[in-house]
């Protein structure tokens, strides 16, 4: 099954998307409050409102209000060897918070004081969709609602001002968030970025050092993970801030991050 959550008449609604169709399900706001209701799988396999063709759909970030937002760095094998890292044993968790998302084909616009070092970062997301505390490995994907893409577009120089990376990471508007919340995924599908067609990153979501089921795990031993809750499971190596001479986003530039099996974003960066 796949949701999503759209842009309509100046206010959004959680929808049901077919192959060429979106099927709104009425009496909610979006997908993070639909997720609050106990019984939302049915009532969104259910749905039977209004019908919008996919080609005129606006589409808003996928889960646009999550209570919690959890990154975790340093989380693909590749991305850690391009770091100069070793492998960890414990994931590296930061925030994001939700004034950062936007819509998975917006434009993100930068303010020019924080546009020296852009750079991209494809990731896997994970929402969850049953309050989860204390939830073993191999109990965690019943507490799954579903899976999608996200950007975590990174001010890099920000980011390294100090030991904690949050400021560099949750910029206003900038994170291409959705289109669609994948119901049923399994890792080792290809997850891709381009910059103006050019690929940048490739690798499968099997490389994961911790996955989601791990991270699940680690994290409900810390505290209760809410319904709508995000983990964005960290990115792979082809990161710009690591090539030799770097490589940032430029004013005008898209960004363009796939993961086969769910879908794509694309966001051209607009420096103000």
């Amino acid at each position: 099954m796949r949701l999503a959550t759209l842009r309509l008449d100046g206010t959004t609604a959680p929808a049901l998307v077919s192959d060429a169709t979106a099927t709104v399900i009425e009496g909610y706001s979006d997908l993070s409050e639909l997720l609050t209701a106990p019984n939302w799988k049915t009532l969104a396999e259910q749905a039977s409102g209004r019908t919008i063709d996919l080609a005129d759909a606006d589409y808003a970030p996928v889960v646009p209000n999550p209570g919690k937002i959890i990154c975790v760095g340093l989380n693909y094998a590749t991305h850690i060897a391009e770091m100069g890292r070793e492998l960890p044993e414990f994931p590296t968790l930061f925030s994001k918070f939700k004034e950062a998302l936007t819509g998975p084909y917006d434009d993100v616009i930068v303010p020019a004081y924080a546009a020296a070092e852009l750079d991209w970062e494809a990731e896997l997301a994970v929402v969850i969709g049953t309050p989860a505390y204390q939830v073993s490995e191999a109990d965690a994907a019943d507490y799954i609602a579903g899976y999608s893409v996200i950007n975590d577009y990174t001010m890099r120089d920000y980011q390294y001002r100090t030991l904690q990376w949050d400021q560099g990471k949750t910029f206003e508007k900038t994170s291409g968030f959705g289109p669609f919340l994948v119901t049923d995924y399994t890792l080792g599908t290809r997850i891709e970025t381009r910059l103006d067609g050019r690929l940048m990153q490739s690798a499968t979501t099997d490389d994961l050092v911790f996955t989601p089921a791990k991270l699940i795990d680690y994290i409900s031993h810390i505290l209760t993970l809410q319904p709508g809750d995000v983990i964005i499971t960290g990115t792979t190596g082809g990161v710009g801030h690591a090539r030799k001479p770097p490589r940032y986003i430029l004013n005008g530039e898209t960004v363009e991050i796939s993961i086969e099996g769910i879908g794509t974003v694309r966001n051209t960066t607009i420096v103000k």
